[in-house]
This record gives structure tokens, C-alpha cells and sequence, in this order.
């Protein structure tokens, strides 16, 4: 940013966000798709440290389960604007084989980590649930844009 940019007034600014985040372009959508991704991790945060009694995995597979769901459906709607071109069962079942390499790539992050340092501290494990989710968030956002893009049959 300039210092031009910084020295505009607060609303000037904050509406010049709004309206990156809102465009249909790749970085609008890029926009949407972090601040669902971080909306969604902090929820599955939540979710892990409150399931944590129970086990690692258990609280890793509920709260991947629960917000993946979440997830595909906002990316559905938001990020993508895919609403009318994409159920959600097909939102579900393509973003859910996504989801799915997820869930197995954090499981055995998981079992890697208690395997290597014995740790059960829910935090570190959070920690490292979320390195290997935003590498795979990476990935998931190109496959996304390719699944939900606008098909070139449908278009008038």
C-alpha cells in the first residue's frame, strides 16, 4: 500500500476492501475463500480443543466433518457465487473428496506428531492441523475455482 492508501479516511479505505473482496475476479474470490477458510478453522478450532477428551482423531475427524460441510456450502454460495450452477449434494461430494484428502493428510500429520514427541497438548496439535490445512487450503482453492467455474455450455 502507498501512503497515499494509508492516509485516505477509514470508510475510503475499508470500502476500497469491500469491493476487492465482492469482485469476480480470482483475487475477489481468493478473498472469500480465506475468510471462509478462517471463519471455518476457527470454528473446527472450537470444535477440537472442546472434542479433545475424547481422543485427537475423534475431534480431528468431528470437526473436519462439521466444517467441511460448512465450508463447501459457503464456498458454494460465496466464494464462487455457484449457487445456481451447483447443488449442494454436488458441492458436497466434489468439495468432499477435497475435504477428504484433507482429513487423511491432518490424521496422519496427527499420529505422526503423537507417534514422534508423545504430546497430547491440544494446541500444538491445533498448530499443526492448521500448517497442513493451509497448504492443502492452497490447493483446495485452485481445484474449487476449476469445479465451480461457470460452464461454458451453460453460458448464454
Amino acid at each position: 500500500m502507498s501512503c497515499s492508501t494509508l492516509s485516505r479516511p477509514r470508510g475510503e479505505w475499508v470500502e476500497g476492501v469491500l469491493a476487492r473482496a465482492r469482485a469476480d475476479d480470482g483475487i475477489g474470490q481468493f478473498t472469500r475463500f480465506v475468510l471462509v477458510g478462517g471463519s471455518t478453522s476457527a470454528l473446527y478450532a472450537l470444535l477440537f480443543v472442546a472434542l479433545h477428551g475424547m481422543g485427537e482423531q475423534p475431534a480431528n475427524w468431528i470437526g473436519s466433518v462439521i466444517t467441511s460441510v460448512l465450508a463447501n456450502e459457503m464456498h458454494r454460495r460465496l466464494t464462487f457465487r455457484a449457487g445456481e450452477r451447483v447443488s449442494f449434494l454436488t458441492a458436497q461430494v466434489e468439495g468432499g473428496a477435497l475435504s477428504i484428502a484433507g482429513l487423511v493428510s491432518t490424521s496422519l500429520a496427527l499420529a505422526w506428531l503423537t507417534a514422534a514427541t508423545s504430546t497430547d497438548d491440544p494446541y500444538i496439535q491445533f498448530g499443526l492441523v492448521a500448517l497442513v490445512t493451509a497448504t492443502i487450503g492452497t490447493l483446495r482453492f485452485i481445484a474449487l475455482r476449476w469445479l465451480f467455474r461457470p460452464r461454458a455450455d451453460a453460458l448464454p
